[in-house]
């Protein structure tokens, strides 16, 4: 009985107690969410801090998935001037119990200088500028050892927040289409053409601090999420780009050129293998090419291409009809334009009575015989073909940043440019419209635009912006296909057949060696050229390899060893089977 009685004070005390703390903390919170709101608000609002969420920008991957671009973590060191105090500071002794030092600000920040390679006095004076300032930017965008460097440094009133960077794993290889990032943004190549894609979103955190500027836990409030960019599928092999731009980089230097090309165009679809350029820069150093090395000189550079549009010009004969593979011509010493006595003569002088048919001036590459099939179609129809086929009028289709058309004389022109253009002089193209040429002619005479990117993935997997090229018919399937048998001479019956050639495939190629215009006309400087597609029997690949103003050897047999590799390292990666069928009889004479 009196052990209940007990009980039962104890609860009416415990009661009691509970329902005095509740009255207390009531009283309190109407303090506080009432009779003093405004007053805290007040307080609050200058104890508040706004962040930046950042958000990723998307990176730029080849056609397996290799990283050419991303983004990185990065680092800016901040510090809040209103706990400086500039008297300094004492720092515990590592592993020497409580003894300290005293460490001034000046000698704080020249630590943090030695290890970011920032300015001092400029960090000083960005401290001291607003004593009551909360936040203040002294190092932007240091890597991860520097910042933990940093950090280790224990300095009280230096903080840090996480700022992305780009970043380029692969260096220069596929530069020249990756392009280059500043530090206000994107600046050229597919870092600007796809920036829309690429870009990222960045949002807000708010959280309250302390007086002392330290964040208090608890407190973060997401006002805006940052938002991811997607990534750019190009449609390069970076193992085919490295080995195409390191065999110009060996030939060019070995040369004495100014700069030389290569493109890999599969020819089924148009999509771009590889389009390399040397020289070349590494997107992770603005400083590590020229001006005129950091773009993508196979899209934006046209140059006169020399005997390589012949093959144009032969594809669009046959297919109107005006010669056959075997038609016959007599190449005299020299072809003079009628009515203005101007005389072109081959590469190889000879004295004339030579008797090619229509393979055997494509082959033997004879300007002369070029010249006389003009005449056997009207000069508007010769520059409608040449429109069609995509210069002068059109671009490879890749929509690549800056990229040029090139120049073909329209009609009414010049008599003798009317005839040399024929033949690649006299006419402008870039190295992607070359390529675009011969995969045209490769497919059976249809043009499918050039395409180097596959599309944009978003960040949930989705695809956007996705490619669907329409082929476009330019010249017959006979017309194509007659072509591609006589171009199959060079590698066979020309004289750098035994360096072109690769046993057990059939390549159809063309050689190309331009003279290049100098304020006085033409001068001794070549830019020259092989051009072409494999196998003959089932076209796969077109390759064109081009070197400009070679020093030490001015024929097209300088670009023929790299031609060759190419086309090797092309039936390794795409492990292209050998032909099947042997070559046709192909006769260059009569």
């Amino acid at each position: 009985m009196i052990d209940a009685r007990r009980n039962r004070r104890r609860l009416a005390v415990a009661v009691l107690a509970v329902f005095a703390i509740v009255v207390v903390f009531s009283i309190r919170l109407i303090d506080i969410q009432v009779v003093r709101a405004d007053d805290l608000k007040s307080v609050a609002g200058t104890n508040y801090r706004t962040d930046t969420l950042w958000g990723t920008r998307g990176s730029i991957v080849d056609e397996n998935g290799t990283v050419l671009a991303t983004s990185v973590d990065r680092f800016n060191i901040t510090a809040a001037p209103i706990n400086v105090d500039l008297e300094g500071f004492e720092r515990r002794v590592s592993g020497e119990g409580k003894r300290t030092v005293h460490v001034s600000v000046m000698e704080a920040l020249q630590e943090i200088a030695d290890i970011t390679g920032a300015d001092v006095q400029q960090m000083y004076t960005t401290l001291t500028a607003d004593p009551d300032a909360q936040w203040a930017l002294l190092v932007k965008g240091i890597k991860l050892d520097a910042f933990r460097a940093v950090v280790d440094l224990r300095i009280p009133w230096v903080y840090s927040e996480p700022q992305p960077a780009r970043s380029y794993p692969n260096g220069a290889i596929a530069g020249n289409l990756v392009g280059l990032m500043g530090t206000d943004g994107p600046l050229s190549g597919t870092e600007f053409q796809w920036n829309d894609c690429l870009a990222s979103d960045n949002g807000q955190v708010s959280y309250a601090v302390s007086e002392d500027g330290v964040r208090m836990p608890g407190s973060e409030v997401v006002e805006d999420a940052a938002v991811d960019g997607g990534t750019v599928h190009l449609t390069i092999d970076a193992d085919l780009q490295w080995f195409a731009q390191q065999a110009l980089a060996e030939q060019g230097s070995a040369i004495g050129a100014q700069w030389g090309t290569a493109f890999v165009v599969d020819v089924k679809t148009g999509k771009i293998r590889a389009a390399a350029d040397w020289p070349t820069v590494d997107p992770n150093d603005l400083n590590s090419a020229g001006a005129d090395d950091s773009g993508a000189r196979s899209f934006t550079a046209p140059y006169e291409p020399g005997s390589v549009i012949k093959t144009a010009t032969v594809a669009s004969l046959l297919d109107a009809g005006k010669l056959s593979a075997s038609t016959k011509f007599e190449i005299p010493a020299g072809y003079t334009i009628p009515g203005v006595g101007f005389t072109i003569r081959d590469s190889v002088l000879h004295g004339g009575g030579l008797r090619y048919t229509t393979a055997g001036v494509l082959v033997e590459s004879s300007n002369i015989g070029i010249a006389q099939m003009t005449e056997l179609m009207p000069l508007q129809q010769r520059i409608d073909y040449l429109h069609k086929f995509g210069f002068g009028s059109g671009t490879s289709g890749a929509d690549f940043l800056g990229e040029d058309e090139g120049y073909v004389r329209p009609a009414p022109s010049d008599v003798i440019t009317s005839v040399t253009q024929q033949f690649g002089q006299g006419m402008t193209a870039t190295s992607a419209q070359v390529a675009s040429l011969y995969q045209t002619v490769a497919n059976g005479g249809v043009r499918m635009p050039l395409t180097l990117v596959e599309g944009c993935e978003k960040p949930d997997g989705s695809y956007t912006d996705v490619p669907d090229p329409q082929g476009t018919r330019v010249v017959s399937e006979y017309a194509a296909d007659t072509t591609m048998l006589m171009l199959e001479g060079v590698t066979t019956q020309y004289h750098l057949a035994n360096v072109l050639a690769v046993p057990g495939y059939r390549i159809a190629a063309k050689s190309g060696t331009a003279e290049v215009a100098d304020g006085d006309g033409y001068g001794s400087d070549r830019i020259v050229s092989i051009a072409g597609a494999f196998p003959v029997d089932d076209p796969q690949y077109a390759i064109v390899v081009t070197f400009a103003k070679p020093v030490t050897m001015k024929t097209s047999a300088a670009a023929a060893p790299t031609f060759n590799a190419i086309v090797k390292q092309v039936i390794k990666t795409y492990r292209v089977t050998p032909s099947t069928v042997p070559a046709p009889d192909n006769p260059l004479f009569w």
